[in-house]
């Protein structure tokens, strides 16, 4: 049973799409890549949430390793990216598009990280959850409301 792994493995997947429709769009429509950067970091940023408000907290629990294990690392790593995405995301807001040193680090971050989650931790927290357990799971976390994540360059204010 992979349910977890599953899931946040597609939307993984999903947001690197995005983000490298930005990268590749970046040079020739500013406009496009703009609106593909802002779905991308509001995607990435619920992403966070949901580890780090509904997976981490379970995993910790069910495991007693609230002290140590992969959780504070991926915690470390998720404060990386968000600052990534910040620096990224206050050059595009302002049509600067001149981001690829940040974009070439965000992307190797997001490389280690997500295999990380991907072969070690999302597999370890389906263990740790009943398939019942893991689909409610995914069900509260889809309900997570848009303002406790979605802040970027193109929404309507």
């Amino acid at each position: 049973m992979e349910i977890i792994a599953a899931f946040m493995g597609q939307d993984h997947d999903r947001l690197d799409q995005l983000y490298s429709g930005f990268r590749s769009e970046k040079t020739s429509n500013a406009a496009k890549a703009k609106e593909l950067f802002s779905e991308f970091k509001r995607g990435l940023q619920r992403h966070i949430v949901w580890e780090e408000e509904f997976l981490f907290p379970r995993f910790e629990s069910r495991t007693g390793s609230s002290d140590g294990g992969p959780i504070p690392v991926m915690r470390w790593e998720h404060r990386r990216i968000k600052g990534l995405l910040d620096r990224i995301h206050d050059q595009v807001a302002t049509g600067k598009m001149e981001t690829d040193d940040w974009e070439r680090e965000l992307a190797n971050v997001l490389l280690v990280h997500n295999t990380k989650e991907e072969s070690v931790l999302y597999p370890a927290i389906d263990q740790c959850l009943s398939e019942q357990e893991a689909t409610e799971l995914i069900e509260d976390m889809k309900t997570l409301p848009a303002d406790r994540y979605a802040h970027c360059c193109t929404e309507a204010h």
